[in-house]
């Protein structure tokens, strides 16, 4: 036994060789855009089919890296496998024909091929060609055969058939029988090309002579070489049964729906024989060579000869099913009739199609082009006709659509720009529906996430931002927060704050401001002074960490508030040397007279700078009262004789923040009979004491004011000796007319009047002539001052350049006066402009800013 095994795969691999050798290379047979090839069955591991990277055009050496390979069904045996190093296709493993293809005809392995880097997809068909590696086997090695003594010459008697798994030339070809005196052998057909044997008998029996017969049956197959297979047939001689049952015809045809459930009836079958009682009793079966498929399906029922269905039709597994059917009496030496059954299936629409999705690229960029591929699928439907043609669809409102590249297989590309902002992902509903009636459908959904890609800048929430900060804010506190957005994702919307560069009144603005790069906190590095600076801009970037990055940028404006944290600075009048001011009143003057003004400045702003101001003490209330917004002193009444010559006031200016600011001062008023012709009273310039004693200040005004006194007499000084020169070489004498003034060096006014003037004096009615008033300038020669009529009026002293006469408009000796400019610095604070004093006060202060700043330029300079 051992030795015909060998013996046989021996033969089997020469027979393999030769079929080779006469075929040739595997056929390539390139139809509508597919390959195909043949190759026999059996061969063993590593056996060579097709070069399919030269039959494909590809690149070998790219195969590996573009994942080359075939694509199959999951749970199918992969009989053939791709070399990704030469492109060959080889047997994977040994392809038993008959067992890959169940039914006879041509078997086709249908293969999918894939590459990717772009994505591609091919179609191969390999033909299993078969060769003779089964031999003819029957049923029974021994087979008993019944034949009654009255049998006719002639007499046919089917043989069970013998079965071989091998198709065409290789399967059962004709069948012999061993020589005997009785019978012949005939081989018949049948429809599907099979063969089947019947004795025949050739010479009449004799139960008498003798009982049994003995014949061997030998089964050939067309291959080369040819095999065989063989059966005992023991030929019984029954006794005499005249009669045999008779079918209503030889063969029957029956169409039945595949889907027909069990117990059905297939088909009635009616026989008759003419002998009575158990000679004529017949019983149905089915015939020795009956299929086993037939008998898993069919069911027939003995006495009634009804047909029945017991298992479950396929149509796509076999569309016709034979049935061999035989009729015997139960007579002694019955003879069995046969008939044969065609059952013809009808399909039905019983199966939906298969979405089957072969390859998937996911994630998606969302700056993929229109017409990228996401997915290869295939659809399937084992049905036939119009049960079994497909058509695919994906759902409505997709940036995606299906293209056809092959029957039943498609490719889903896009259609139009995705935008991961608007869908981050998309469930593509895929919709296989069949041709048949009713139509069945098939529906699968394929998740296709979008990928980010870096195409949107930051954004911030507000157009610009306004933050108010209060001043004299704590360095490093938290003035406010910008916040930006970047519909991107992941490290495409991971935002960083930044200040661009920039200066704020010459300074880099990070020596104002820093921020948080992850939060976007904005800190004041400083304290910030109302009072220096009200508002600056800075602009803040937002950008992403994308690739490559993008940003956004946004104006800050940081307006600064002001606090009452300056108190009110009296400017008007100045105590001489830190004492009290002192001021001349007239007895004479009527209630209403306006003694001066006390004028005040501060530095803050809205509120916080309206000054309002009120009488603290005095000697008496009754006689002097303040203005509260203009801080005009003026008198309430006449004075009477029990009135002091001397009254003491003390004035407080108080500011309207909260809580409120003030300053005082005090101010001595004496009483005189008669007002002498000099300047106002408050033309002091010295500091009140509580500025002077509270501030260092005090020290730079006292400075600046030494300075700028200093100065004005030297320029006198030199301004009345070149006046003086000058008036010596005049050809006219010394006279002085109105309205015109002259120096005169030998007019020495008292040095007091000009200390006890007031401003109040008035020149005499009805005249516009100038007043003059000699300064004096510390020695014999002296300076005259002369003050227009509107001075009277002022409280600021205007000095008008006195008029030389006619004859000296030529005089050489002459000298202008230089012009004063005066140098605003940055660092001291200067009274608020958003509140203005009133009229009457303004000229103080202006005074009081020419000289108050006059000192400062004066100290820079020196």
């Amino acid at each position: 036994m051992g030795a015909g095994a060998g013996s046989g795969r021996g033969q089997l691999f020469l027979r393999s060789l030769l079929f080779l050798l006469l075929a040739g290379p595997p056929a390539r047979h390139p139809a509508r855009g597919q390959l195909r090839y043949a190759v026999p069955e059996e061969l063993e591991h590593g056996a060579f089919v097709a070069n399919l990277g030269e039959d494909l055009g590809l690149d070998v050496s790219t195969l590996s890296a573009r994942r080359f390979r075939i694509v199959s069904r999951a749970g199918a045996r992969q009989h053939l496998e791709v070399n990704l190093e030469n492109g060959i296709l080889f047997v994977n493993e040994r392809i038993d024909r008959e067992e890959v293809c169940e039914a006879g005809g041509t078997c086709l392995l249908h293969l999918q091929l894939l590459v990717e880097s772009p994505l591609e997809l091919y179609r191969v068909e390999v033909e299993v060609l078969d060769i003779n590696d089964h031999a003819p086997t029957f049923p029974w090695q021994e087979y008993v055969l019944e034949v009654a003594e009255s049998a006719v010459l002639g007499a046919r008697f089917p043989l069970e058939s013998a079965q071989d798994p091998d198709v065409g030339t290789n399967s059962v070809h004709t069948y012999r029988l061993s020589p005997n005196g009785f019978f012949s052998l005939e081989v018949q057909t049948r429809s599907d090309a099979s063969k089947f044997a019947e004795l025949v008998l050739e010479r009449a029996l004799d139960r008498e002579q003798q009982r049994v017969h003995r014949v061997l049956l030998t089964a050939l197959d067309g291959g080369v070489p040819e095999r065989s297979g063989t059966a005992h047939i023991l030929v019984t001689v029954l006794d005499a049964n005249d009669n045999v049952p008779a079918f209503d015809q030889p063969s029957y045809g029956v169409s039945l729906p595949e889907d027909a459930p069990a117990g059905t009836l297939v088909i009635q079958l009616n026989a008759t024989d003419l002998d009575e009682g158990p000679n004529g009793e017949i019983e149905y079966s089915f015939s020795g060579h009956a299929p086993p498929r037939v008998r898993e399906l069919f069911h027939i029922e003995p006495r009634s000869g009804q047909v029945l269905l017991k298992g479950r039709l396929d149509y796509e597994r076999a569309s016709l099913h034979e049935l061999y059917v035989q009729a015997k009496d139960r007579g002694p030496s019955a003879v069995a009739v046969h008939c044969r059954v065609l059952v013809h299936l009808l399909d039905v629409n019983d199966n939906a199609p298969e979405v089957t999705l072969t390859s998937v690229s996911t994630p998606v960029l969302e700056d993929a082009p229109p017409g990228t591929v996401i997915a290869v699928i295939s659809v399937l439907d084992r049905d036939s006709g119009d049960n079994g043609r497909v058509s695919c669809e994906v759902g409505p409102n997709v940036p995606f659509e299906l293209r056809s590249s092959f029957r039943n297989y498609y490719t889903l590309v896009t259609t139009q720009a995705l935008d991961r902002e608007v869908v981050p992902e998309y469930n593509v509903s895929i919709t296989a529906q069949d041709m048949g009636s009713p139509a069945l459908l098939t529906r699968s959904t394929l998740t296709i996430p979008v990928s980010d890609v870096n195409d949107n800048a930051p954004r911030f929430l507000q157009p610009s931002y306004s933050v108010y900060v209060m001043e004299n804010n704590a360095p490093g506190a938290s003035i406010c927060s910008v916040s930006a957005l970047d519909p991107d994702c992941q490290q495409n919307a991971y935002l960083s704050y930044s200040i661009a560069d920039g200066h704020i009144h010459g300074m880099p603005v990070g020596t104002y401001v820093s921020i948080n790069s992850d939060s976007g906190h904005m800190y004041a590095l400083r304290s910030l002074d109302y009072e220096q600076i009200r508002s600056f801009q800075i602009q803040v970037q937002a950008q992403d960490a994308g690739f490559p990055p993008l940003s956004a940028n946004v104006t800050v404006h940081i307006f600064v508030l002001d606090q009452n944290d300056n108190a009110p600075v009296i400017v008007s009048p100045m105590p001489r040397n830190g004492s009290v001011a002192t001021e001349l009143v007239p007895r004479s003057a009527r209630p209403g007279y306006l003694v001066g003004t006390v004028s005040a400045v501060d530095a803050d702003a809205g509120l916080n700078s309206r000054l309002s101001y009120q009488l603290l003490q005095a000697t008496d209330f009754t006689l002097f009262s303040v203005a509260p917004n203009t801080g005009e002193l003026r008198t309430l009444r006449s004075f009477l004789e029990q009135d002091a010559s001397r009254q003491q006031l003390v004035v407080q200016v108080r500011d309207g923040g909260q809580p409120a600011l003030s300053a005082t001062m005090s101010l001595l008023l004496s009483v005189v009979e008669i007002m002498p012709q000099t300047l106002s009273d408050f033309r002091e310039f010295s500091l009140p004491p509580e500025v002077s004693s509270s501030s260092p200040l005090t020290l730079y005004l006292l400075v600046s004011l030494g300075s700028i006194s200093f100065t004005f007499l030297l320029a006198i000084l030199i301004l009345t000796a070149i006046r003086c020169r000058g008036e010596r070489h005049s050809r006219q004498g010394d006279s002085c007319s109105p309205p015109r003034c002259h120096c005169c060096p030998g007019s020495r006014p008292s040095s007091d009047g000009l200390k006890t003037s007031n401003l109040t004096a008035q020149p005499p009615a009805g005249t516009t002539a100038a007043t003059c008033l000699d300064v004096p300038v510390g020695g014999p020669p002296g300076y005259k001052v002369c003050l227009g009529p509107e001075s009277a009026q002022s409280d600021f002293m205007f000095l008008k350049p006195c008029s030389a006469p006619q004859n000296n408009k030529k005089d050489p000796g002459k000298r202008s006066w230089p012009d004063q400019h005066l140098q605003v610095s940055k660092e001291a604070k200067q009274p608020n402009t958003d509140w203005l004093p009133p009229s009457t006060q303004r000229p103080a202060l202006k005074r009081y800013q020419i000289q108050h700043w006059g000192n400062r330029g004066s100290r820079w300079k020196g």
